[in-house]
């Protein structure tokens, strides 16, 4: 007899979990899903409602470099110049390197809030910043064609 009541215990917890679960699972199905519409619908106002006016590609770095910061300059230089020569040459596009450390580029440095090694791509749409400080590129240092295809990615999604 104790055996079926510690069975009856067992089993009663195990069943009362999984109704848990259960329960927590629809519930997060709904939220995720009218959560996703809410997304996607506020996504296509903006995008039906305003335009890219310019996307500035800034990479920030200290004096001194390490090999993966110098890597992650040249890749980003490289991507700009090779995907996007007509967007440069129109102005569309904005690229620059920016040491932190000059006493000069402090208010960029300020106004995108970089300390250190970082990209930013910031897109200006009706005069107002949209900056967003890319960390993805620093996984991608090992792949130059996985890097350039993301980052041209990420900028054409800006444009």
């Amino acid at each position: 007899m104790k055996k079926l009541g510690t069975y009856l215990l067992y089993g009663g917890a195990l069943i009362f979990s999984i109704a848990l679960v259960w329960i927590s699972v629809k519930t997060d199905k709904k939220t995720e899903s009218s959560s996703n519409t809410e997304k996607i619908s506020q996504k296509a106002e903006v995008e039906e409602s305003k335009s890219t006016e310019k996307v500035q590609v800034y990479v920030f770095h200290s004096t001194n470099r390490c090999y993966s910061c110098v890597t992650m300059g040249e890749y980003v230089k490289a991507t700009v110049e090779e995907f996007f020569q007509p967007e440069l040459r129109d102005g569309k596009i904005e690229y620059r390197e920016i040491n932190v450390d000059l006493p000069a580029n402090k208010e960029a440095a300020t106004k995108f809030k970089a300390v250190g090694s970082s990209l930013f791509l910031n897109a200006i749409i009706d005069g107002k910043d949209n900056i967003k400080e890319d960390v993805q590129v620093w996984r991608l240092l090992g792949n130059k064609p996985a890097f350039q295809r993301y980052l041209s990615d990420q900028i054409k999604q800006m444009l």
